[in-house]
Order: C-alpha cells, then structure tokens, then sequence
C-alpha cells in the first residue's frame, strides 16, 4: 500500500476496462487520479466515485486523445488542479475489425489517431512537466498484437506496434532525466470489447492461450502500478506481457 502516496497520474480511457482497473489500482495505492476519457461524464462516475472512496481526489476531463487541443486544454486543467503529474498512462484506444482489401480508410485513419497519434500527443503534452520537475513515469498500453499481429486486425495491430516501437525510442531519449517510459501489452482481457466478440472467436483464441483462460483487468493493473512505482527503477524501454502466454520473449 501508499507505493503512490502523492503522486498524481492521468490515465486515459480510464471511464472502463483496464484503464478503470488501472486508476483505481493507483488509487488504493496513493495517488491522486485524472480520468480523461470521451465518455460522458455520467460513465465516468462510477470510477471517480471509487477513486473519492480510497480518500484521493479524482478529476474527470472529457478528452478525445486524437485531438491536440482538448489534450492540451486536458493536461492544462489537470495541471490547474492538482499543480503537478507525475504518472501519464496512455491507455485510450478503439478497435475495429476488417480485412485490409476492404479497411475502410477512416477507420484506418481514426484507430491510428487514437491508439498511436493519441500516445504521443498525451506524452508531448505531459513530458515537458516531467523533465522540468524532474523525473516521472510514462506507461504505454500496447498490445499482444503489437508482436503477433492478426487476421482481419492490421490497423489495430500496426497501431500497438508503434506503441512499442515508440516507447523503445522515447526511453532513449528521456531515461537519464528520471522519466521512465515502458509498455504494458496485455493479452486477451475480459472486458467489453472481449464479451462483444463472437463465441466462436472466444473458442478458437482459447484454444490458442497456454494458460486455458483469457485475463481478467484486475492481472493486468498491477502491472502498472509496478511501473509507476519505485519498485521499477531500472526498467527502461520495456514491454511487460501479461498475456497467458500468448506471447513468450
């Protein structure tokens, strides 16, 4: 417990799913949360309230990451509120499904915008208060696709691996100024993206995890909270795989 005390961290997408998990895992561990979601403030609720019930202060900024004005206005009302961050988790992200002969463009274009675009505009907006204050955290939500790639996912999958891909290259740049930047790629999660799948996509996927089972979000926050904490301090560029083995380096 208090691995957090007095930090303060944004987690985007955080109104649900592993970024709900993760915001209140850091809140039972200390630290002060901003949600900033494009969900209503009404979906929001629920997790702020959590967040409130741990005794820290919660901020909910409706943002679309993929657009550099509400992430400035974002990180700037977060800034106004709390006067420092110390933990940026970039988790937003949208899935669609096709197969690339027929992908329609926009949806290349707006799984892109969120997943990757959305990564480096939060971190470009949030790095310049971390190395002026010398140090902090940077946690990327990647995905096992970002290694395995898959059928009918190509946009998504590329979207991950510039996840990783970045996250290698900003740890280059920043880790001797105390900001550590490292990656989260889960594997399957129960959430609503995974309950919306078909039964035969959950059976054959199944078939494939060595562990039997697909993940549960309450396997994955803890590893974000290791990232964030002092218990990480020589984890530089990494991409941790909580994945039931669908992915073994």
């Amino acid at each position: 417990m208090n691995k957090l005390a007095g930090k303060v961290a944004i987690v985007t997408g955080a109104a649900h799913g592993i970024g709900r998990g993760i915001a209140e895992a850091f809140a039972l561990e200390g630290a002060d949360v901003a949600i900033a979601d494009v969900a209503t403030a009404e979906k929001a609720q629920p997790v702020l309230d959590a967040i409130r019930q741990n005794g820290r202060k919660a901020l909910f900024v409706r943002t679309d990451v993929a657009d550099e004005q509400q992430v400035r206005a974002m990180v700037d009302s977060v800034l106004e509120t709390f006067g420092h961050v110390d933990i940026l988790v970039n988790n937003a992200g949208i899935f669609t499904q096709s197969l690339v002969e027929v992908l329609p463009i926009e949806d290349w274009d707006r799984v892109l915008n969120v997943n990757l675009r959305g990564t480096f505009l939060c971190t470009r907006y949030v790095l310049p208060h971390l190395l002026e204050q010398g140090g902090g955290r940077v946690i990327n939500i990647a995905s096992q696709l970002g290694y395995l790639g898959g059928r009918e996912v190509a946009h998504y999958s590329a979207s991950k691996g510039g996840v990783i891909a970045f996250t290698k290259a900003l740890a280059r740049e920043v880790s001797t100024r105390n900001v550590l930047v490292n990656a989260i790629a889960p594997g399957p999660i129960v959430t609503d993206l995974l309950r919306s799948e078909t039964e035969e996509w959950k059976a054959a996927k199944l078939a494939e995890l060595p562990i039997g089972r697909f993940g549960e979000v309450s396997e994955v926050a803890p590893t974000a909270v290791f990232l964030a904490s002092d218990d990480a301090s020589y984890y530089v560029g990494q991409t941790l795989g909580p994945n039931g083995g669908d992915v073994m380096l």
